[in-house]
């Protein structure tokens, strides 16, 4: 089954059914979690009528992905302080503050994500949509010459999931405390790791 993908710019009372229902939808989330998430319980806290949202969103996976392809529509830029290390510990410093906010809706859709296929892909999308986004972070400290270029290229990919990933381990899978230090420890352990080429690829020929 596909996924139904409303209009992305609704205009008029659609548009604002539609920010009803997200809003209504990220509270449910917040306060319930996924497996309290229904369509009536949205409808109510939205204050339209069920039917509205079943002809719209069909189902609970439906809101779902049109919460997190909300995300996508964002006008999010990553970080510019001038320095490779300054920009991934910005950007760490702004993925923990999404995670440890109680409560956080970063985490309430990651979770989702595990109980709808259809949230599954939409969250795929997004982190594919925001590494990309990122990419321009490594770009630019190839252009400084933080990083060695020469003949070889860089894994953006790879140098971005290393330096935020330590986020996520710590307080989504550990369960633990935030540590103030740590986006700035993880982000300059990417630096290090790069600049001694651990994420250098060999350019292809003629690139």
């Amino acid at each position: 089954m596909t996924d139904p993908t409303p209009d992305r710019r609704p205009g008029g009372r659609t548009a604002r059914v539609r920010a009803q229902v997200l809003d209504a939808v990220r509270a449910e989330l917040a306060e319930t979690g996924h497996e309290g998430l229904t369509v009536e319980g949205v409808a109510a806290r939205a204050g339209v009528h069920r039917t509205t949202v079943y002809r719209r969103w069909r189902d609970v996976g439906g809101l779902l992905v049109d919460v997190i392809d909300a995300a996508r529509e964002t006008d999010w830029q990553p970080p510019d302080t001038g320095s490779l290390r300054g920009d991934l510990t910005a950007l760490n410093r702004e993925i923990q503050e999404s995670l440890v906010v109680r409560p956080s809706l970063a985490v309430a859709l990651m979770a989702a994500s595990f109980h709808s296929e259809q949230a599954a892909r939409a969250q795929t999308r997004l982190w594919a949509d925001r590494y990309a986004q990122c990419e321009i972070l490594v770009e630019r400290a190839v252009e400084r010459g933080e990083l060695p270029a020469r003949d070889m290229g860089v894994d953006a990919r790879g140098l971005l999931i290393a330096a935020t990933a330590p986020l996520y381990h710590q307080v989504v899978l550990l369960r633990a405390d935030p540590d103030p230090l740590l986006p700035a420890r993880a982000a300059e352990a990417a630096v290090l790791a790069a600049a001694a080429g651990a994420f250098s690829v060999r350019r292809a020929e003629g690139a």
